[in-house]
């Protein structure tokens, strides 16, 4: 596993407030929350960025993760009013991290275009 700061959450390495967990993911609350239900849902295999992603090879694991958000959404409340899924790929998309993920956002109204 690589050395990312998600990779270190998986390992227990640094804390997290972890809300959902499989096999294959972890969901847990973001640091810097940009709205009142921010979570990050991320594989348990470190995987850099969308662009490294093949549909075949990883279909299932994409499954997963909106199978997790879709969990985590319900758990939270947020399921019924809506919610945003975001995924970031590269620096000027907003990506930070070079380990998938996937932002879960909800429990306010959203804005388009997002920015």
């Amino acid at each position: 596993m690589g050395n990312t700061i998600f990779s270190k959450i998986i390992n227990r390495e640094i804390p997290a407030d972890i809300v959902y967990e499989t096999d294959s993911v972890l969901a847990f609350r973001d640091i810097k929350p940009q709205a009142p239900t921010h979570i990050l849902i991320i594989p348990k295999i470190e995987i850099p960025s969308v662009r490294e992603l093949s549909g075949k090879e990883h279909s299932q694991l994409l499954g997963d993760m909106i199978d997790a958000a879709n969990a985590v959404a319900k758990k939270e409340k947020i399921d019924q009013d809506g919610f945003r899924l975001v995924l970031n790929c590269g620096a000027n998309a907003g990506q930070e991290v070079y380990h998938l993920h996937i932002h879960l956002l909800g429990g306010r109204k959203m804005n388009w275009p997002p920015g």
